[in-house]
């Protein structure tokens, strides 16, 4: 299966690592004092369609229902060809709020993917429904892509012209100590750029965070104890963390007020594979049942390279909306 990190991996970037939680009963009103909130998504989940024709792909996902949107790379220039006040201008004349971007926290360079590759939206290989097979995508023709430790202030400022509500670290080394060290420099200095630009900065997980590294302790443990709690805050993906085999409710429960961001994305109970959201074992009942302990503020849907798109997104939102209503 083809995640984010390791489409980055294999685009020459970083490296990505069993505790199930019950699958979810159809469930609604359940937690009475959070209010409605707009249903958002990660345009990653639409990787190909965004960077093929991304007015056109945001025009289905406002037609969907989604609200809210956070952006990532794409194999365009900038903002998925656009300049950041451009893009905002385009979201918002479709009826919907850009509310983040993602950002790498260090320079990786792309290489080509293998003409054999199989790796649904990104790759090329069969497509589902027996359609004909796409074409592999060039990586190494994938424009120059700004990261926090060289550029944070230019992302920063960018961030700051598109309106965003938040500036996000997509992925960092986390490999080693001095790596780690090296990262929550960046995020501090990002922090703190961010702020003085009135927005705010989050850190975005995948399961590697949660193995340990020298000394026992966790990239993620290291991240959380070594930052400014009021400048770095985090972005928890659920199903990365349920892989790692952690509850996300205790960890909001032992860092209260630090998860204002959320990707709502699902794994099925082999902990590998990535599914619609309420097709797998992540308990978002539990999760959304503690929001305002971990300080919810937006929540974005993600599927890593979903076979088809726009029928998992439709699927994730119909039962977000049944979930939360």
């Amino acid at each position: 299966m083809k995640t984010r990190r390791s489409f980055l991996r294999d685009a020459g970037a970083l490296t990505l690592g069993g505790l199930v939680l019950p699958k979810l009963s159809q469930a609604s009103s359940f937690f009475p004092a959070m209010a409605p909130r707009p249903v958002g998504l990660q345009l990653f989940t639409l990787f190909r369609p965004m960077s093929d024709d991304p007015k056109g792909t945001l025009e289905k996902v406002a037609a969907v229902g989604y609200k809210e949107v956070e952006s990532a790379f794409s194999l365009r220039a900038g903002y998925y060809g656009y300049k950041a006040k451009e893009f905002k201008s385009l979201v918002e004349g479709l009826g919907m709020t850009w509310r983040a971007h993602h950002a790498g926290g260090a320079p990786f360079r792309p290489r080509p993917t293998p003409p054999s590759s199989t790796t649904g939206t990104a790759g090329g290989g069969p497509a589902a429904n027996g359609a004909p097979a796409r074409p592999p995508m060039d990586f190494s023709k994938m424009p120059p892509m700004l990261n926090l430790r060289d550029n944070y202030q230019q992302l920063v400022d960018e961030a700051a012209e598109g309106g965003l509500s938040y500036l996000v670290c997509a992925s960092t080394p986390v490999s080693t100590l001095d790596e780690i060290s090296k990262s929550i420099e960046v995020f501090q200095k990002t922090g703190e750029a961010c702020k003085k630009a009135g927005i705010g900065f989050a850190y975005h997980n995948h399961a590697t965070e949660f193995d340990a590294v020298e000394g026992g302790k966790t990239p993620y443990d290291l991240i959380l104890s070594q930052t400014d709690k009021d400048l770095v805050k985090m972005e928890l993906d659920l199903a990365w963390a349920v892989k790692a085999g952690k509850d996300p409710v205790k960890l909001f429960e032992e860092h209260p007020g630090r998860f204002p961001l959320w990707h709502i994305k699902d794994i099925k109970s082999d902990l590998k594979t990535i599914t619609e959201v309420g097709n797998g074992v992540v308990d978002f009942k539990s999760a959304f049942a503690a929001a305002k302990t971990a300080g919810l503020k937006y929540f974005f849907v993600e599927q890593d390279m979903a076979a088809q798109p726009i029928e998992s997104i439709t699927t994730s939102y119909t039962f977000l909306k049944k979930l939360l209503a």
